[in-house]
């Protein structure tokens, strides 16, 4: 039992992580991306729905010990918490799409930091009327990535260090009913 949450009855979840090699699977390396479990809870979601603009017809599910990011119930998607912190909509920006394909990354693995810099990059050129393209983004810094994947912007002028407060970001996310008629229908 850990903490208050009871054992879960899921086998994926209760197999032992910790038998030897045999040769003829892969060692577990550590859990990826979308095979944690996810720590966000009622009270956590209604403090989110307090935040963040989420409308009330859209509804929303704090994820069973047993759901995975990768793996969600049936008509519904996985949202990440740290995407809404970034102020990532949905469907993403076509820019911000157009500067993920150029610098092959894909938008789940960029950090709450990259994200927040490169989206409001995006907002500031709209709003003074210009576009931001991948190559102004290069002039004023480039996303890298390190050993595990994650990407991160590092700006050519300012030396920010900062940790991510968001260490666990991918282990914070709930689920949100798939229901595109309501998203025809003018729903944001």
């Amino acid at each position: 039992m850990l903490g208050n949450h009871l054992p879960s009855s899921d086998p994926t979840v209760r197999r032992d992580l910790t038998v030897l090699y045999d040769g003829k699977r892969k060692p577990n390396k550590g859990a990826r991306v979308d095979d944690v479990a996810s720590t966000i809870t009622s009270d956590s979601l209604t403090i989110l729905h307090k935040k963040i603009f989420i409308p009330n017809d859209v509804v929303t599910m704090v994820p069973k010990r047993s759901d995975r990011a990768g793996l969600s119930p049936p008509r519904y998607i996985t949202v990440y918490e740290i995407s809404l912190r970034a102020r990532l909509c949905f469907p993403p920006p076509a820019k911000l799409i157009e500067i993920s394909k150029k610098c092959e990354v894909s938008l789940s693995q960029i950090l709450h930091r990259a994200m927040s810099v490169t989206v409001g990059l995006i907002v500031l050129f709209r709003d003074r009327g210009a576009i931001l393209t991948p190559e102004y983004l290069s002039l004023m810094g480039r996303l890298t990535s390190d050993t595990q994947g994650r990407v991160t912007f590092r700006s050519k002028w300012l030396d920010i260090r900062t940790r991510d407060p968001a260490k666990s970001w991918s282990s914070a996310f709930f689920l949100v009913r798939n229901d595109w008629a309501y998203l025809r229908s003018g729903g944001r």
